[in-house]
């Protein structure tokens, strides 16, 4: 079954109310690489309940909608799929434990062609139930590699954010785990492409890759060390593109530009492939 563009555009996706506790908090700062130095007193505020902070980027695994598409009706090839373009507004830092609902809803569908797929453009809001304040904005596509030449109207995919010709202002390496992804599916993204070999393999990889949402907190993690002092509350928005997939236990090496005082560019790449596995990245932050 082909993408429907008027079905898919409509589709009514449940809210997801999330739940979470510190222990919650703490798993997913150490899934993207905090307390890789144990008495690293700014690393530990993540990662030890004594007044413990949150990483911006757990926005992303919260009222999460999960695997809609992979509904028949919905003509996507599911075991074809990748995260495209991932981009988090903060509107208010997360607190440590709450109860937070998610509403997500298709914004675009862009036919590419028949051999360059099709993009689904999704929207999601983070809202504390016991407020009704909305906390984040997310926005992110759905990169459909085998179901271009649906037909859809024509449409523009959104243009990424160029980063500088010139060499980076700051070089932050960060190591994943070889476990990495193990742990980082403990936070609800059950995908088999990241634990199962056959399952890899049959998606085109050689092994299981890390999610790229894990990468995307680890490229947040850098951000936050290298511009704002591990001072969570000073995030306000973070967004990349999915260039091409990490395997666990790589070093991620974020490459940053100081734009202007309260903007910066970066990307990231795998050190000793030199490939760029995030790219067109726009950090905007607090003095």
């Amino acid at each position: 079954m082909a993408i429907d563009y008027e079905r898919l555009k409509n589709w009514k996706i449940p809210v997801i109310e999330t739940s979470y506790t510190h222990k919650d908090t703490m798993l997913y700062a150490i899934a993207v690489g905090l307390g890789s130095d144990p008495v690293n007193a700014q690393q530990l505020r993540f990662v030890y309940e004594n007044e413990l902070k949150v990483l911006p980027t757990m926005a992303t695994i919260l009222g999460h909608p999960g695997l809609w598409i992979q509904d028949p009706a919905a003509g996507v090839t599911w075991q074809q799929v990748l995260h495209g373009e991932q981009s988090i507004e903060i509107h208010e830092p997360l607190a440590p434990a709450g109860h937070v609902a998610g509403r997500t809803w298709v914004d675009e569908i862009v036919d590419k062609g028949r051999e360059k797929g099709a993009l689904i453009y999704q929207h999601r809001t983070l809202t504390d139930v016991a407020t009704g304040r909305i906390l984040c904005t997310l926005v992110s596509s759905i990169f459909c590699r085998a179901d271009g030449g649906f037909g859809g109207p024509p449409r523009a995919a959104v243009p990424p954010h160029p980063v500088p010709a010139r060499e980076p202002d700051v070089l932050c390496d960060l190591p994943t785990l070889p476990q990495s992804a193990l742990l980082y599916r403990l936070n609800g993204d059950f995908s088999p492409g990241h634990v199962d070999p056959e399952a890899a393999r049959n998606a085109g990889f050689e092994r299981p890759i890390l999610h790229g949402l894990c990468t995307f907190g680890t490229a947040g993690h850098a951000l936050l060390k290298s511009i704002c002092d591990y001072e969570p509350e000073r995030v306000r928005k973070i967004a990349a593109r999915f260039s091409s997939p990490v395997y666990p236990g790589e070093t991620i090496r974020t490459e940053i530009w100081r734009d202007s005082p309260n903007r910066a560019s970066f990307r990231c790449r795998v050190s000793g492939r030199e490939t760029v596995v995030l790219n067109n990245g726009l950090f905007e932050h607090d003095d």
